[in-house]
């Protein structure tokens, strides 16, 4: 039986370049969800991209706390520039966040990513995975349950694949973990398994690929990856970016995927919620 790899693009509106490409992708098919920095410069301008795209393809909600600035006022007074996220990571396990202002800004980026597509997200994550952060992750959930309809939500806590060891399992144990047994304890749609983490160094993407295909659990997965055009300033992660459009781009994907016996697809399943 063919199992099922959710693939999802980071970063949309981070730049032009990031954006177009993202599109494009995802209008042959290569992709089938994308999660968007609604507190970017580029993304009012860049959001119309996404109009128009396949009907299975999923846009969400990229929520940012450790890049650019915050939309809300209430975050501003705060943190006038998004804190790194090394430092965010001690705040939160410390119980130093300011969570009120962080609801704010959350409520801020959905309502930015609901002006420009006259709809909710399809689910939420986190750059940087700062969704699943202590404190934060409560103020997540308490917002998406106000919603018409509940999104599904990344989960972080099951981080598979070869190599980086150490880098997965920061990011289950810094909130990845306690964010799954959230998610089940509310019946909230996530992903079983997570796939996707590397060095982001050129060159090397098509072979840990190949791993991460053959890490796919029978009940599926999602992969994060950042493809693009390295356009905008500041952007630690700029020469990844092409090489990961590029493989996506060609046969060889194709040609992975069948030799995996993956197919892509929607990945986001329930768990019923214990009585």
């Amino acid at each position: 039986m063919m199992k099922t790899l959710a693939l999802c693009a980071d970063d949309f509106g981070m730049s032009r370049g990031v954006s177009a490409r993202i599109a494009q992708l995802a209008a042959r098919g290569r992709i089938n969800a994308t999660s968007c920095l609604t507190n970017a410069a580029h993304w009012p301008a860049t959001a119309p991209m996404l109009k128009g795209l396949p009907e299975d393809m999923d846009v969400g909600l990229h929520f940012n706390l450790s890049e650019g600035q915050p939309l809300s006022a209430e975050l501003r007074r705060v943190w006038p520039q998004m804190p790194p996220l090394p430092q965010l990571i001690a705040k939160a396990h410390l119980r130093l966040l300011p969570l009120a202002a962080i609801a704010a800004e959350f409520d801020a980026q959905h309502a930015a990513f609901v002006e420009a597509m006259g709809r909710d997200p399809a689910f939420v994550d986190g750059h940087q995975h700062v969704h699943h952060l202590p404190g934060v992750r409560d103020r997540v959930l308490a917002s998406i349950g106000q919603w018409a309809d509940t999104p599904a939500v990344r989960h972080c806590g099951d981080v598979r694949g070869p190599g980086f060891a150490v880098k997965r399992a920061l990011i289950a144990g810094t909130g990845g973990r306690a964010l799954r047994r959230a998610l089940d304890r509310r019946g909230i749609a996530r992903n079983a398994a997570l796939l996707g983490v590397y060095d982001f160094v050129p060159g090397s993407y098509r072979q840990w690929m190949k791993g991460w295909l053959r890490a796919v659990p029978h009940e599926g997965a999602l992969l994060f990856c950042h493809p693009g055009a390295a356009d905008g300033e500041g952007d630690a992660i700029a020469s990844a970016r092409g090489p990961e459009a590029d493989y996506f781009d060609s046969s060889e994907f194709l040609d992975d995927l069948a030799e995996a016996g993956v197919r892509i697809g929607r990945a986001w399943r329930a768990v019923k919620p214990p009585r």
